[in-house]
């Protein structure tokens, strides 16, 4: 399987109403490293069924890109699902962030993390 459709798998996991930064998202795929990947294929995504409106960078904020309004796009399709933003546009990663994939489902797709090292309050991601 691709890189991107390993990307797209991950994503389409992600419920409404919960988000998961670039880094989680690569990290999951098995792409270590590699959220500026995720970014990409995310920007090159035509498959409808990808929510990739659900995916934020690690400040819990929405990237920018060069698609005018795009923020704006993505801001509405997130308050839309009931995520929320500060008045400094971030999102509470604590509360709307998604804790990763079933881990039944991850086992069997062969998705898990590489080389992780924990960090102090970081959510595992296979709780």
């Amino acid at each position: 399987m691709s890189a991107r459709a390993r990307i797209y798998a991950v994503v389409r996991r992600i419920p409404r109403g919960r988000v998961a930064t670039y880094g989680q998202v690569a990290l999951v795929a098995g792409l270590p490293r590699r959220a500026r990947l995720v970014g990409y294929a995310l920007a090159a995504c035509e498959e409808e069924d990808v929510p990739w409106q659900r995916v934020v960078n690690a400040q819990g904020r929405v990237s920018g890109r060069s698609e005018p309004l795009f923020t704006d796009r993505q801001r509405v399709l997130l308050e839309q699902e009931g995520v929320a933003f500060s008045r400094s546009g971030r999102i509470d990663l604590e509360r709307f962030g998604w804790r990763g994939p079933d881990p039944e489902w991850a086992k069997e797709h062969d998705y898990h993390p590489l080389n992780i090292e924990e960090k102090p309050g970081q959510p595992n991601l296979f709780d």
